[in-house]
């Protein structure tokens, strides 16, 4: 999940719609690489995130690791939830958290500081590919073979920590407002993405898999409308408009499920550590409608489940 704008409901969306993939009878894991930390804190008080996970159990530590992940194994670092878990009842789903760090907006000097200082060529290029492919083969562990699906909540930057995201993903997922700034940097973001994998490919290729690195295609899923004013069961005219333009004038996809703006559902998201959509689950609530029809469609394109299955 990533869009160069930040307050576009991204973390919101992470964590419904891993809830609500949990609910369906899926192993779900969330990874938070976002340091304001707030898909952490949709999950665990702030008071329990200071006493028994922060100077221990989040993806900082495992970043500080030279490589990342010579400190602390990254299967290490999952948590269970109880609150969301227990909420989850019969349903055979579970939800697992990789909780992230304030302090992790200062990783990405010390990533960027580990990729110089090499004198050639061939040594920048495994270097490279040993940085950004990190998280990539950490998830190759078979303790991670357990999951259905990963969901990572990137922050709202194109950092090294970000870039290891990107590789190690299948799909991208961007979340958007309906308004010129959430929409303004879509193409520089597939752009952004698009170098990325050309980069570690190249150097992939040349170094013919050593070190397991093989090339790699995240593609970009599509763009989900967040936050979206709904009048008399339809967008708001102005957001129509930005709507239409993004599918007009945009190469990347536009999901047809969007997330109207609601207060009621989502002013105190992840209250208790549980979402809200595990919290309201009547059939005739439109959030929970939306939010079971985008799990339809990013299910049914990742191939999790057929699109419409409930």
């Amino acid at each position: 999940m990533m869009n160069y704008k930040g307050g576009v409901g991204k973390t919101t969306l992470t964590a419904n719609l891993g809830a609500v993939a949990a609910s369906r009878g899926m192993r779900v894991l969330l990874l938070d690489f976002d340091p304001q930390t707030n898909l952490t804190f949709s999950f665990f008080s702030i008071d329990d995130w200071h006493e028994r996970i922060k100077n221990e159990h989040t993806i900082k530590k495992w970043f500080e690791g030279d490589p990342p992940g010579s400190k602390v194994s990254l299967a290490d670092l999952v948590l269970t939830p109880e609150p969301v878990n227990t909420a989850l009842g019969d349903s055979g789903g579970r939800l697992d958290l990789i909780s992230s760090h304030l302090g992790l907006i200062n990783i990405d000097l010390d990533l960027a500081a580990h990729l110089g200082g090499s004198t050639t060529l061939d040594g920048s290029q495994r270097k490279f590919l040993d940085l950004h492919g990190c998280l990539r083969r950490a998830l190759q562990d078979d303790r991670f073979s357990e999951y259905d699906l990963v969901l990572i909540d990137c922050a709202p930057n194109f950092g090294i920590v970000t870039k290891t995201a990107i590789v190690a993903s299948e799909r991208i997922l961007v979340p958007a407002k309906a308004d010129y700034l959430s929409t303004l940097g879509l193409e520089y973001l597939a752009g952004s993405c698009n170098e990325l994998k050309q980069h570690f490919n190249d150097f992939a290729k040349h170094k013919g898999g050593v070190g397991g690195h093989w090339p790699i295609d995240p593609t970009i899923l599509g763009v989900v409308f967040t936050m979206v004013q709904i009048y008399s069961q339809k967008p708001t005219a102005s957001q129509s408009e930005y709507i239409e333009e993004v599918k007009e004038s945009s190469e990347i996809t536009v999901l047809s499920s969007m997330i109207r703006n609601s207060a009621r559902h989502f002013g105190g998201s992840g209250e208790g550590g549980v979402p809200s959509m595990l919290r309201r689950t009547t059939k005739d609530d439109d959030v929970v409608r939306e939010f079971h029809q985008l799990a339809d469609e990013v299910l049914g394109a990742l191939g999790l489940v057929s699109e419409g299955a409930r």
